[in-house]
């Protein structure tokens, strides 16, 4: 029976760690700052209190702290669902606490973290989802969860005992229902004036003045015009300079579309930090949660959410302590969360961190393994559930991965092909293509392809192979068997478990022994074309190496057909199992069930997409090597090379791959030809550097070819609003010209001396991870010592919109990061007012980048060049101002960037070439004004 609730706190000393030091609170209240060995001993044994666990054991030096009571535990255990940067002013921010000063303000600060989140819960102890919390918490501590009887006492029951039924919250799930199939949409238009009116209601009455923004809703409307012509989609490139409010701007139009004419309208993005902020800003257009949770669905890939089927998997039986404690904090999560997005949603990144990945990671279907309705969970489903919503919803959140793969499956996939589309981020549209319409033949392709047929092997994978997803579909059919052992007993010429072992072995065929395994023959001898190709200075290397298909050595055609006709008899018997399947439902259609008929389906669905599809792709490629070589100069369809990856210094896979010359190609006939109305807007579409006096549409012309808008029957309506920001006033941009850039010493004392006069708030972007761990290593220590925390991509232990969320809740932080920080980060404010380069951002030089550069340069390869770099600056500078009252400083290290390349930037932007003494004073001067 439940007692009173009691805020007990553990007796431990508590720890916040810096760069190789730490402060220490110990149990008898007093402050100590010793030496990373000094504290690391204090703390022996002595489950101290802290946040962020791994973090803290690096900055110390550590391999591991050993037992801890993490505050990150308690607040995902009290708070589940619930966002907080993962640093103890990440902690007091979420907590609506003063953010401490120092590492001895934050080290007295913890425990009274500890007691508000253990306050939290006792308040909420009768909270529905609070019903298994008591033997939820108690079966945690039994494998030595630390906060355990903190937890037991805060819910007033001390003595629960432990209930491994807590894990299964698919007993506390809603199940969703089917509905009514959806009618047509209907085709009526929205008018400038119509989406003008639209935006002010969303903003309301006391919203502030922006023209630009009207102006740009106005523009978006032309997207949802009624469609003219089958395969012409109304089309708007809307380019809108940062400050424009372009997320409203593009909701107005789009919501009044969906609500007239019954059908959602698509958000796509490139990065997820984007999608969630969309999502945030439909707030506006749906105040109240219940309308918006309704209206609004974020929709991903299968593989980002929670399966419910894998969670069942791994807390049956008596899961390992580590994995006990993990899944606990996942279960209370499950019931917390909006949408059940394990991936970018509100699921905390920073569980990755403190657990590992193989402890979150394999809950979701990242193996395409789905059973559908087999499911025993199948009705409580989050995926189901959000594909569900999203046929209701009037404003479907996606990114671009998941609409370009559904194109790419064959027109819509599980969601449906939708009618309009709005691609935020356009400007990545090329990027997300390229990656959509890509094929590998590749160890790490082969091998998941045959552990998606043929399951685990040996190990302790518990990954389901086609067999045990198809038996009861199959049952007794002989037809269906024999096509099933065939296409098994023929996956076995794909790579073997422990191949990349074997990889630089020679191929055995000896008489006697045991025919080679084709696939791996094929990885063997396009890895000794690799090596015959590239520079000796690589070959005993820590790089990837590549080369392109041709001229052929000898052994790669041999070793392709062998391949080839492996793979021909692996998709012959899938092809007659998938069609038998399929026919079922036409020659059983009045004796199966609606669960039975969902599951043939989704598993002649799964079949197609998940092996023939790639099969078809990889035999393609394969015959390109038994054709003839194409003519020097001549331009391809299709850019194949081979390549050799390492990890670590070693080899790590290989194999040939394919790309599109122009992936806009199949971009424009898969996805835009097929909608109604298409909106591709960005911030940066055009390089207007690019424009000149004899001819000012390049620009345009250039935005076009990028968007694959130059591929459609109908031209483009094109629309330019420009930033509201006094880019003149509010930025400076500095080339520092005696730094040397291949002196790592020389650029972490520039990073150093830079971050310390902005007193913090600094972006350091590498174009390559090794100098960015260089610089790490050099200045992390003395801007600690500074009282500038450092963090950095590549080093600590966080991913990266973990880091970005401590970066944006950490003033006086700094950060390091390559080219996912440059792109899709919102950070405003003071948190950063910095942004250093370490050289001018050129496209690196693969094979792949020399044949566009040759082929879609329009015969001006070096403005190819320019083009991307120019881009990439413009979209970092970009960062800087996000709100009217931001001021920044762009800093680049590199004295041989050229002048042209900064023509990229806003106008207005004042640029001055000087010494690293001036540049520091400049900053220093520039962010202390005002």
């Amino acid at each position: 029976m439940a007692s009173a609730p009691r805020l007990v706190l553990p007796d431990v000393p508590v720890l916040v760690a810096g760069v190789g030091r730490a402060v220490l609170l110990t149990r008898d209240g007093e402050i100590e700052t010793l030496p990373a060995a000094a504290a690391a001993r204090a703390v022996q044994g002595a489950a101290p209190m802290l946040v962020h666990a791994p973090a803290t054991a690096r900055r110390l030096g550590l391999n591991g702290l050993g037992e801890a009571h993490d505050l990150l535990e308690l607040f995902a255990f009290c708070r589940p669902a619930e966002s907080c940067a993962p640093t103890p002013r990440g902690l007091a921010l979420a907590l609506d606490l003063p953010q401490p000063k120092d590492e001895a303000a934050a080290a007295a600060l913890l425990p009274e973290i500890a007691t508000l989140l253990l306050r939290h819960l006792a308040d909420g102890r009768d909270h529905p989802r609070n019903r298994d919390a008591a033997g939820l918490a108690a079966r945690m501590g039994e494998a030595g969860w630390p906060w355990a009887t903190s937890v037991l006492a805060a819910l007033g029951e001390p003595k629960a005992k432990p209930d491994a039924r807590a894990y299964k919250v698919w007993r506390r799930l809603p199940e969703w229902e089917d509905a009514a199939p959806a009618p047509p949409a209907a085709s009526f238009t929205v008018e400038p004036a119509e989406a003008r009116r639209r935006l002010a209601e969303i903003l309301g009455p006391d919203a502030e003045q922006r023209p630009q923004q009207a102006d740009y809703a106005s523009a978006a409307a032309a997207a949802f015009a009624p469609r003219a012509h089958p395969g012409a989609p109304a089309l708007v490139l809307a380019e809108a300079g940062t400050g424009t409010g372009k997320t409203l701007g593009y909701v107005a139009p789009a919501s009044l579309w969906a609500e007239r004419n019954g059908a959602p309208v698509w958000i796509s993005t490139y990065t997820r930090n984007l999608q969630r902020q969309i999502d945030q800003e439909t707030a506006r257009l749906f105040p109240d949660p219940e309308e918006r949770r309704r209206r609004v669905v974020l929709r991903k890939g299968r593989e980002n959410y929670l399966c419910l089927l894998n969670l069942d998997d791994m807390t049956s039986g008596v899961p390992v302590p580590h994995l006990a404690v993990a899944l606990g904090l996942v279960a209370r999560w499950a019931l917390a969360t909006r949408d059940g997005d394990l991936l970018g949603g509100d699921f905390p990144g920073w569980m990755v961190e403190l657990f590992g990945p193989g402890a979150i990671l394999p809950l979701a279907d990242r193996r395409g393994e789905c059973i559908r309705s087999a499911c025993p969970h199948y009705k409580a489903c989050y995926v189901e559930h959000s594909i569900r919503r999203a046929q209701a919803a009037r404003i479907v959140v996606a990114n671009h991965a998941l609409v370009m793969v559904q194109a790419a499956l064959g027109g819509g996939g599980e969601d449906g092909a939708p009618l309009r589309i709005v691609f935020d981020e356009g400007h990545h549209l090329f990027d997300a293509a390229d990656s959509a319409f890509s094929a590998d033949l590749t160890g790490a392709e082969m091998t998941e392809l045959r552990r998606w047929l043929l399951g685990a092997e040996g190990g302790r994978s518990r990954a389901r192979g086609l067999r045990r997803r198809l038996e009861e579909l199959i049952g007794e059919k002989p037809e269906l068997n024999a096509q099933l052992e065939a296409a098994l007993q023929a996956a076995r010429a794909l790579p073997v478990p422990g191949w990349t072992t074997r990889l630089a072995q020679p191929s055995r065929a000896a008489a006697g022994e045991e025919a080679p395994n084709p696939a791996e023959a094929f990885l063997r001898a396009a890895r000794e074309q690799v090596l015959a190709r590239t520079q000796e200075a690589r070959e005993a290397g820590l790089y990837d190496s590549e080369c392109d298909l041709f001229p052929l050595t000898e052994d790669l055609p041999v070793a392709a057909d062998a391949l080839a006709r492996a793979l021909h008899r692996l998709e012959q018997p899938l092809v007659l199992l998938r069609d038998r399947l399929a026919a079922r439902l036409e020659e059983e259609a009045a004796e199966l069930e609606v669960g039975d008929r969902i599951r043939i389906e989704s598993a002649a669905r799964s079949i197609e997409n998940r092996a023939l599809r790639p099969l078809r792709a990889w035999r393609q490629m394969l015959a390109t090597i038994a054709a003839d070589p194409p003519a020097p100069g001549e331009r391809p369809t299709f850019v194949d090379w081979l390549s050799l990856l390492r990890r670590g210094g070693q080899e790590a896979d290989a194999g040939m791959h394919r790309h599109h010359l122009d992936p806009t190609e199949p971009f424009a006939a898969a996805v835009a030809a097929p909608a109604h109305g298409l909106l591709i807007t960005s911030a940066t579409l055009r390089d207007e550097a690019e424009a000149a006096e004899d001819d000012p549409d390049i620009a345009w012309r250039e935005a076009e070819a990028r968007t694959g808008a130059a591929h459609l029957p109908i031209p483009a309506i094109r629309a330019a609003v420009p930033s509201p920001f006094d880019y003149a006033a509010r930025t400076r941009c500095l080339v520092v010209t005696d730094v040397a850039k291949e002196n790592t010493g020389q650029v972490a004392a520039a990073f150093q001396a830079l971050f310390l006069a902005a007193g913090g708030g600094g972006l350091g972007l590498f174009t390559a991870i090794r100098r960015l761990r260089d610089v790490h290593a050099r200045i992390a220590g003395p801007l600690e010592e500074a009282g500038i925390p450092l963090y950095a991509q590549h080093v600590d232990a966080m991913d990266n919109s973990t880091l970005v969320d401590v970066f944006r809740a950490e003033e006086q932080a700094c950060l390091l990061g390559t080219d996912a920080m440059r792109d899709g980060v919102d950070v405003p404010g003071r948190a950063l007012r910095l942004l250093v380069f370490d050289r001018v951002p050129w496209p690196r030089p693969t094979i792949l980048h020399r044949e566009r550069r040759l082929h879609l340069s329009g015969g001006r390869p070096k403005e190819y060049d320019d083009r991307v770099a120019r881009h990439r600056l413009r979209q970092a500078f970009g960062r800087l101002i996000r709100r009217a009252d931001d001021k920044g400083v762009f800093v680049m290290l590199d004295a041989r960037c050229p002048s042209r390349l900064l023509h990229g930037l806003p106008p207005g932007v004042l640029i001055r070439r000087l010494g690293l003494a001036q540049a520091v004073a400049e900053t220093r001067a520039f962010l202390a004004e005002g």
